[in-house]
């Protein structure tokens, strides 16, 4: 029994490491260029739950463009009132059979503990307030706003071409799941994937962040 101790603290020592190791080391060990002064500056946020994180684009143009595939009379990418696409990544199991905490199921967290096919959610927000704890804005340049739209179209799974939709799956009237790539478990999980989102964006993270608390510590440091 007192063996056995011994080895859970030790895991339980060696995973608070890496986690500190991974919020302060920051990825890319090199800053990336700055946006030229010239170039148009765009907003992103970062939104902090307990335990995940989603990425709200602006919907201007550009954006309405790159995911037209998902406009459709139940999610009006050009409503007027819509004014971010907001995204997250995520295990299948726990994303949707967890809409609220009052719903947890032991199922889902075992997979979530092991490992289980990705999925993405979408929604559609209007007005976001600034500032607040669980939102962090970053100012980004037209090519990091080009990339992070090209990462998150590719996490699409796509079959002939087309988005895979999850039917009547959503917390809501508006927001979709949708296939995605990649498979999920709590080590590289939600978290791990908005990090290479905003990396995709030409931001810094830590280099390896599995909760939302050492994302936004990384990105508070390096940014």
């Amino acid at each position: 029994m007192l063996r056995g101790m011994r080895w859970l603290l030790r895991i339980v020592l060696l995973l608070a490491t890496l986690a500190a190791g991974g919020t302060f080391i920051p990825r890319p060990l090199i800053a990336p260029v700055k946006a030229s002064p010239a170039e148009a500056i765009h907003r992103i946020l970062l939104l902090s739950g307990s335990i995940h994180t989603d990425i709200a684009i602006p919907l201007d143009e550009e954006t309405r463009a790159a995911f037209s595939f998902l406009d459709e009379p139940d999610f009006p990418l050009g409503h007027p009132n819509a004014e971010w696409l907001v995204i997250g990544w995520g295990g299948r199991a726990f994303y949707l059979e967890t809409p609220t905490w009052a719903e947890l199921k032991p199922l889902p967290v075992l997979r979530a503990l092991t490992i289980d096919r990705s999925v993405l959610h979408v929604d559609l927000a209007g007005h976001i307030a600034e500032p607040q704890s669980d939102v962090t804005a970053f100012d980004i340049g037209d090519d990091g706003l080009a990339r992070l739209r090209e990462f998150i179209a590719d996490s699409f799974v796509r079959n002939a071409g087309a988005i895979a939709p999850i039917p009547d799956a959503g917390y809501g009237e508006i927001d979709r799941f949708f296939e995605a790539k990649g498979y999920f478990n709590a080590l590289f999980g939600c978290n791990t994937w908005t990090a290479a989102a905003l990396r995709s964006a030409g931001l810094r993270t830590g280099l390896w962040n599995p909760l939302p608390q050492s994302l936004r510590l990384s990105v508070d440091v390096y940014n």
